[in-house]
C-alpha cells in the first residue's frame, strides 16, 4: 500500500459510519413518528368505546326495568316512574330532517353563487360572513330564536300556514294550529341556520377544486352557466358535498341549547310541526339536575344512548353512501 492510497482507505469506513447513524436515526425517528400518530388514531377509539361502555351501564337499569319497549313508548312520567323516548327520539329527527330540507338547498345556493356568480371583490367578505356564524354559541342562536324569530313566526308564517293548508288532507294536519311561535318548525328553521356554514364552507371548498380546464371544455361545448354547474361541478365534486351535508346532519342531530329554547319541551307527538316537542339532547339538558331517582336518571342516560347510537348509524350510512359514490365514479 502506498502512501498516497492510505487517506482514503482511512477516510472511507469513517463516512459509511456517518451516514449508518444518520440512517439509524432517521429510522428511530420514523418508527417514533409511527408509534405516536398510531397512538393518537387508536385513542379515538378507545374514547369512544369508552363513551359507549359508560353509557350503556348507566342505561342497564331503564332498559331492564322497561325492555325495548323503552324506545317506543310515549310516557314520560317522572312521578309514576314510567319513561319512554319515542317523543324525544320522534323530535330529534324531524327537527334535523326540517333543517336539512332548509340548510341543503340554501347552502348549496350559497356556494354556488361565491364560486360561479359572485364579483371578485364581494367573495372574501360574503364568505367570511358565512363563517362566522358558525362561530357563535349556540345558545345565542337560542336567545335570538326566543326573543325574536318565534314572534316574527307566531306573527307571520304559522298563521300563514295554517290559512293556506286549511282546506288540504294531510297538510292541515302537518301544519295545525295554534301558532305558538316556538315548536318543532321553529326549532327546526333555528338548526337550519346553525348548519348552514357547515354545508356552505365545506361546499364552495369543494366548487373551488374542481379543474378549471373541465369547466372551460364544457364552456367551449356550447354549455350554459347554468348547465356547467349542473352537469360538470355538482358531479365532481359530489363526494365532498355529500360530506358536508352530512357533517352537518350529525350537527344537527346532537345541538341541545338552541333547540332547548324555542322547542317548547312537552314530552309528546304531535302530526303538526307547528306544535311544541322535545328532543333527546333538549331533555338531557332539561331534566338531568331534576333526576333524582335512579331509574329517572338512568332513562336519560338511555336517551344518550339512543342518540349516540343514531349519530354512529347516521355516519356510517353517510361513509357507506360515500364509498359507494366513489366506486361507482372509478375513484
Amino acid at each position: 500500500m502506498t502512501e498516497a492510497a492510505m487517506p482514503e482507505s482511512v477516510a472511507t469506513p469513517t463516512l459509511d459510519t456517518g451516514r449508518l447513524a444518520a440512517a439509524r436515526r432517521f429510522s428511530r425517528n420514523d418508527r417514533f413518528f409511527f408509534r405516536l400518530t398510531q397512538t393518537c388514531a387508536f385513542a379515538v377509539l378507545a374514547i369512544l368505546a369508552g363513551v359507549m361502555i359508560s353509557l350503556a351501564f348507566g342505561a342497564a337499569p331503564a332498559l331492564s326495568e322497561f325492555g325495548l319497549g323503552f324506545l317506543w313508548t310515549d310516557s314520560w312520567n317522572p312521578v309514576t316512574g314510567k319513561f319512554g323516548a319515542v317523543a324525544p327520539i320522534y323530535g330529534t329527527v324531524i327537527t334535523s330532517a326540517i333543517a336539512m330540507v332548509i340548510a341543503v338547498p340554501v347552502g348549496l345556493g350559497i356556494a354556488t353563487f361565491l364560486t360561479e356568480l359572485c364579483p371578485q371583490v364581494l367573495r372574501r367578505p360574503i364568505g367570511i360572513a358565512i363563517e362566522l356564524l358558525a362561530g357563535v354559541p349556540s345558545i345565542i342562536y337560542g336567545i335570538w330564536g326566543l326573543f325574536v324569530l318565534a314572534p316574527i313566526l307566531q306573527r307571520t308564517l304559522q298563521p300563514w300556514l295554517i290559512g293556506i293548508f286549511h282546506d288540504i288532507p294531510l297538510l292541515n294536519a302537518l301544519f295545525a294550529g295554534p301558532p305558538y311561535g316556538i315548536g318543532i318548525l321553529t326549532a327546526g328553521i333555528i338548526l337550519a341556520i346553525m348548519v348552514l356554514p357547515f354545508i356552505s364552507s365545506i361546499t364552495r371548498d369543494v366548487f373551488e377544486a374542481v379543474p378549471p380546464m373541465l369547466k372551460e371544455s364544457a364552456y367551449g361545448l356550447g354549455c350554459t352557466r347554468r348547465e356547467v354547474i349542473w352537469k360538470v361541478v355538482l358531479p365532481y365534486a359530489r363526494v365532498g358535498v355529500t360530506g358536508g351535508v352530512m357533517l352537518a346532519l350529525g350537527r344537527a342531530l346532537g345541538e341541545t341549547m338552541a333547540v332547548t329554547f324555542v322547542i317548547g319541551n312537552a314530552h309528546r307527538i304531535s302530526a303538526s310541526i307547528l306544535a311544541p316537542g322535545t328532543t333527546i339532547s333538549a331533555s338531557i339538558a332539561n331534566e338531568f339536575t331534576e333526576a333524582v331517582e335512579d331509574i329517572y336518571t338512568s332513562s336519560l342516560i338511555a336517551l344518550g344512548l339512543i342518540l349516540f347510537i343514531i349519530t354512529f348509524l347516521v355516519l356510517a350510512a353517510a361513509r357507506y353512501m360515500l364509498l359507494r359514490i366513489e366506486k361507482k365514479s372509478g375513484g
